[in-house]
Formats: C-alpha cells, structure tokens, sequence
C-alpha cells in the first residue's frame, strides 16, 4: 500500500516560492528529457530489432500439415518388399532388411487400421523366392495374401560420392510402387512414387567428423522417414533448416 505524507500549507508555499530548489528541478528535468529524447531513437532500433527476430524465429519455427499421397493403405493387410541390384545389397548387406522392417515399423504406428505383415516373414519370403521382382504384381498379393504390396525398388544407395572414399555423402534413391490386389488392374501398379534422399545435408563432412555406421543410419532414417510420409498425413517444418543444404 503506498503512503502519502501530507505537509502542512505553510511548507507547500515556501518550497513553491524557492527560487533555488525551483530552478534546480527545472534544470533536472530538462537534462531527462533531453537524454531521453536522445535515447528513443537508438531504443526503438533495438526493440524493432529485437521483435523482428522473435517473429523471425516463431515464423521459422513454424509446422504445416503435409497430406498423404496415397490413402489406400488403411483397414488393409499390406506387406512391404524391398529390392536393389546384385552390388548393393553385397556391399550394404542391412540396407534391405533395416528398411523393410523400419518402413513396416513406422506404418504400424501411423496407418489407422493397418495390418502389417511380420517383416522378418516378408525378408524371409524375399530371400527364398530371389525372382520375385519379375514375378507378376498379382502373384505377389496372392502369395503373401495380404490386400496391398509396397515395392520399393532401390536404384541408388550410397555413401560416399563417386571417386571419393573421403568424404560423406549418402543418397537413397528409390521407386515406390504400391500393388491392389482388389484394384482394376492387380497386375499394373496402382501408385508410383520416387524418392530421393540424402544424408549428411551439410557439405565437407569428412571420415575424421562420422563413421560409415553413423552416416548409413542416419540416411536410413531419412529414407524411411520419407517413405512413410507418403502413406499418411503429417507435420512438417514450413521452413526447414538443416544447415547448409546440398544441390
């Protein structure tokens, strides 16, 4: 509670009539408000500065919501199979299994309704059947008896760039084809897709920064990310700042 003191009349009138006391004041304040004045436009530069880059930063913060392309997966039985040529899956012997399993992962979590077949069965089948990317698109429906089949047909994997083992740059580039056994035409692709991505997204990141272990997980986990985002809807960063990105 703030407290008034209260002076007698005879006081008020002598400090009013105070030329000293009265001038001093005058001076004082003159010297505020000049140093004030001084001050405002320096003080509003910063402000608006400092407003700009809090909008700045809620603008870059921002998510949008990112529709799925293919809605077809929900309430249904679906496999996911993988492929890629002789020398990839030599070379990256994990790549295959990690993204059949990890793409079923991620549609489990996020289809409604979906039902996904066991993907260490769908490896399994894969690997006791080598010719079934030839094999016609209805058969394989038919085979795993489940309503969709996801094809994901890899036409580039790698970890480095070409003729340079010293530095990182993974890409994962594939076709994803999606087969209807109750569609018009069980033998045609209902949906194809292409994927590309990429990891590390920042340049000159060398053996001495990451080890192959690091950049392949992380370019698995971008790929998948990917691969799911097209079967249902999501959020993504309006603005997204990864860094320096790659052309």
């Amino acid at each position: 509670m703030t407290s008034t003191t209260l002076l007698p009349s005879s006081i008020k009138t002598q400090i009013a009539r105070s030329p000293t006391r009265s001038g001093t004041t005058i001076v004082a304040r003159l010297c505020f408000v000049t140093a004030l004045c001084a001050t405002l436009p320096l003080g509003g530069c910063i402000l608006a500065g400092i407003a700009a880059a809090v909008g700045s930063n809620i603008e870059k913060g921002k998510q949008i919501e990112v529709l799925a392309k293919y809605r077809g997966l929900e309430n249904k039985s679906v496999a996911v199979l993988a492929h890629a040529d002789m020398r990839t899956a030599y070379e990256f012997p994990t790549a295959l299994p990690n993204i059949v399993g990890n793409v079923s992962d991620i549609l489990q979590k996020n289809v409604p309704g979906v039902r996904l077949l066991d993907p260490r069965f769908s490896f399994s089948w894969m690997h006791q059947t080598p010719g079934w990317p030839t094999s016609p698109l209805a058969d394989l429906a038919n085979e795993l008896d489940v309503d969709r089949v996801i094809v994901i047909d890899l036409f580039e994997y790698r970890l480095n760039p070409e003729g340079n083992s010293f530095l990182w740059d993974g890409v994962a580039g594939a076709n994803v084809s999606v087969v209807e056994r109750d569609g018009i035409d069980p033998d045609s692709y209902a949906e194809e897709f292409q994927v590309i991505s990429k990891f590390p997204d920042m340049e000159g990141i060398g053996k001495s920064q990451a080890g192959p272990t690091q950049i392949e997980i992380g370019l698995q986990k971008t790929f998948v990310d990917e691969v799911g985002y097209l079967f249902y809807d999501h959020a993504e960063m309006k603005y997204p700042d990864r860094g320096i990105r790659r052309k």
